[in-house]
Formats: structure tokens, sequence, C-alpha cells
């Protein structure tokens, strides 16, 4: 009997009915939400589809324009006498574009790698690569997948391909994880609501705010990002949480996985020692590193974590600088747009450029000359200085407008725009002092050697 129904089990969660049944829920949840504006969704599946049949060389590059045009259009339907789109119908918009984008980089790596094999009659070694080219059905399944359809994570088709596949999803470790990212979120989600009604960010824009004295200005940003942590640490857990019961990203710890990219490295477990699983594919948001980590840079690589994989693999490497800070403020533009056309993301996006080059200005001339103990106290001041620039750059975030950001900016003089430029500066000028006695010390020495042979 127990071998019966295990069959039977295994026939009731087989790879096409746990296929459909992802589809019809993750439609379902769409349709009630969304209503007609469903539609843009789909629009945006199927243009995709058209480009990859079309054109798969150059699939990557006609997705990002697709998608980014649609995102255009979607947000500026209004102008065409069309109906605003609910929030849910953009939450999923906004992942559907990065799962699309990924698609054709994965099906383009695909086909390039089954030229390689056919060429050089080997297998491509490449680790988490498709095993085929998806059918129109299987990219609509995963497009709808319920799995983190509005909350995220963002995760890649073959992600997806793998949960579908798993042998025995049962027997994954599940319950454990996903009680570990669970624990937290009442406590995040009572910090939000008490805090939030302590500084509500209404408040900022009234004429009474600016009457306040200028240390009260600023530490309210710093409640307003505590806030802002707080809501996406509980949303984000929760969808963790989802996608862990689900056992979608559940892979073997020795396969190194990547937050958004999957396995890094191919993994054949040893047959006579215990499989340990993780669910890093999935994991969108480290809460303590997030703040507690010294730099801007490490600071964005805690954060939306799935997203940020993204960025830095279909973004990054494609951006027209060389110049580090350069290229993540081509990439921060990217992400700015991707998230809306509010002001407010740009304005806040694009200092995190400017806080970077200042934050490598001071590590190469002020830290490298100092010792231990003073790269200690270094770190610390520089991990103070962080909290404050995102905060300062939430307000952007929130408070969207353009005016508004501009006026809270103001109210504290735009203090960490002028402490970047401030700390870029004095870099420069030690740099240039530091290069000033390396060439002093040199021609010093020139003149030593010239005066011993002379003697």
């Amino acid at each position: 009997y127990a071998g019966q129904a295990h069959i039977h089990l295994s026939i009731l969660i087989s790879p096409p009915v746990k296929q459909g049944a992802a589809l019809l829920l993750g439609l379902i949840i769409s349709i009630a939400t969304c209503g007609l504006h469903t539609l843009h969704s789909l629009c945006t599946v199927l243009g995709t589809w058209l480009i990859i049949k079309i054109n798969w060389q150059s699939a990557p590059a006609l997705s990002l324009g697709w998608t980014f045009l649609y995102l255009l259009f979607f947000r500026l339907v209004t102008w065409f006498g069309l109906p605003q789109p609910t929030p849910f119908a953009n939450a999923i918009q906004l992942l559907l574009t990065l799962k699309m984008v990924s698609l054709a980089n994965e099906i383009q790596s695909y086909h390039l790698e089954k030229k390689k094999e056919v060429s050089a009659f080997t297998k491509s070694p490449v680790v988490g690569g498709l095993s085929h080219e998806p059918s129109l059905y299987g990219i609509i399944s995963y497009s709808y997948c319920y799995v983190g359809i509005m909350t995220g994570p963002f995760f890649r088709y073959q992600t997806y391909a793998d949960w579908l596949q798993q042998s025995n999803p049962l027997s994954l470790p599940g319950k454990e994880p996903c009680l570990q990212r669970l624990k937290m979120v009442p406590v995040y989600g009572a910090l939000f609501i008490a805090v939030n009604s302590v500084f509500p960010l209404s408040y900022v824009r009234t004429d009474e705010f600016l009457e306040h004295n200028y240390f009260y200005r600023v530490f309210y940003m710093v409640a307003i990002f505590f806030v802002f942590r707080m809501r996406f640490y509980s949303a984000w857990c929760g969808a963790e949480a989802g996608c862990i019961s689900a056992g979608l990203g559940c892979y073997p710890q020795g396969a190194l996985s990547k937050p958004g990219g999957g396995p890094t490295v191919k993994y054949s477990p040893d047959p006579n020692t215990a499989v340990e699983y993780d669910f890093k594919t999935i994991q969108n948001i480290d809460c303590y590193n997030t703040d507690f980590c010294v730099k801007v840079r490490h600071g964005m690589r805690y954060w939306n974590m799935t997203v940020q994989w993204w960025l830095h693999h279909y973004i990054y490497p494609n951006t027209p600088f060389r110049a580090y800070a350069l290229r993540a403020g081509w990439t921060m533009l990217i992400s700015a747009y991707w998230h809306g056309l509010h002001a407010g993301y740009y304005l806040s996006f694009l200092t995190i450029p400017l806080c970077i080059a200042a934050e490598s200005a001071m590590e190469a001339s002020v830290r490298a000359r100092l010792g231990p103990m003073g790269q200690n106290i270094f770190d610390w001041i520089h991990w103070f200085l962080k909290m404050r620039a995102y905060d300062y750059m939430c307000m952007g975030f929130v408070l969207l407008k353009a005016s508004d950001t501009i006026n809270y900016w103001s109210s504290i003089y735009f203090i960490i725009h002028i402490i970047a430029v401030v700390c870029i500066g004095v870099g420069q000028m030690m740099k240039g002092g530091k290069k000033r006695e390396k060439r002093e010390r040199g021609e010093g020495e020139k003149e030593d050697v010239v005066r011993e042979k002379a003697e």
C-alpha cells in the first residue's frame, strides 16, 4: 500500500501536472487582481517569444528593448485613453520584464553552446544552461508561475525547469529554512507599523516640518529609511518563505548557488554521504549585511539580491563605459527606469555612483595609509556615512516627486552630496600629494646614486 501511495503521489506531482497547476494558479491570481490588465503581461510574453523565434542571435538586446519600451507604454497608457493599470499589474509587469530578458539570454546561450558541441564533438561545460529551447507553453508557464508572481524573487527559466523536474519534492528539507525566514517577519512588521505611525512620510511635505531644527530634519530620514527597510524585510522574507515552501530554488550546497542565478558549479553528490540543501537561489535579502556592511557598493549587493544579479549579468557588462563609477551610474540609470518614471528614483539612484566614487577615493588615499587600528576606526566612520547615504537616497525613492525630494535635501543642505564631493576632492589632493612624494623620493634616490658615483 505504501508503494502504491508513493506511485500515486508521484503522478500527482509529476512535471506536467506541476507545470499546469502552477500556471493555472498564477493565471487565476493575475486575472483576479489585474482583470483585463493581464493583457499587458501577455503581450510582453508573446512579443518576447516572437523575437526569440525570429532572431535568437540578437534576442537579448531586442528583448531588452522590447520589454523596456513596453514598460514605457504601460506607464503612459492613460495618454492613449486606456485605463490606469492596477498596482498588482505593475508588480507582475516588473518581474516579467526581468524574466523575459533573462529568458532571451538563456536561449541565446543554449544555441551558442549547442553550436560549440557540434563543432567540437564534446558536451558543453556550461553550468546551469538549458537542455532544450522552451516551447510557447513552457514560456507562458514560466511567466505566470504562481510562485513569486507579484512579490518576487526573480528566478531564471532554468531554475523553474529544475523545480518542475524535482524527483522527490516532498523529501526536500523545506520546513526548517521556511520557518527560519519567517521567524523575524512579525518583528519587522511590528517595527514597521510602530515607527511609521510616529514618523509618517507625509509630514515631510508640510511647512511645519521645516520649522523643526536641523538635526531633527536629518534624523527624520534615518527613521524613514528604517521604516522602508522593515517593510521590505518583512515582504521579501515572506516571499522567500513562499518559494521555500514550494521547493523552488532548492539545490545541494555543493552547487554553490547564487541569488537569482542558481548553481555555479557542477555538483555530483557522494552516494555515501547525506546531501545538504540550501535555497540561496531565491534569497532576495540579507538583512544583517544590508544593515552592517561597510561600503555603499556592498549595501547594494545584499539588497534585492536577485535583481542585483540580473543587473550585474545583463546590464553592467554591456555598459558603454570603462570606469567603474560610470558603469555603476549607467546600471543605476537602468535600474531607476525599471522602477518607474518618477524623478525621485533617478535622483536617488544616480547619487549612488557619486557615493561610490567618494568612498573609493577615501579608501585609496586615506585608509591605505593607516595602520590596523586606524583602519578599524575608518571602517566604523565609513559604515556610519554609508547608512546616512542610504537614508538620504531613500528620501528620493519614497517622496517620488523631484520638487519634494529637492525640498527635503535642501532642508538639510544637501549634506550627503557635499560630503561626497569633499571626499572626492580630499582623495584627489592626497593622491596628488602621494604621487609628488613618490616622484621626489625617486629623484632624491637618483641624485644619491649620481653623487656616490662621482665620489
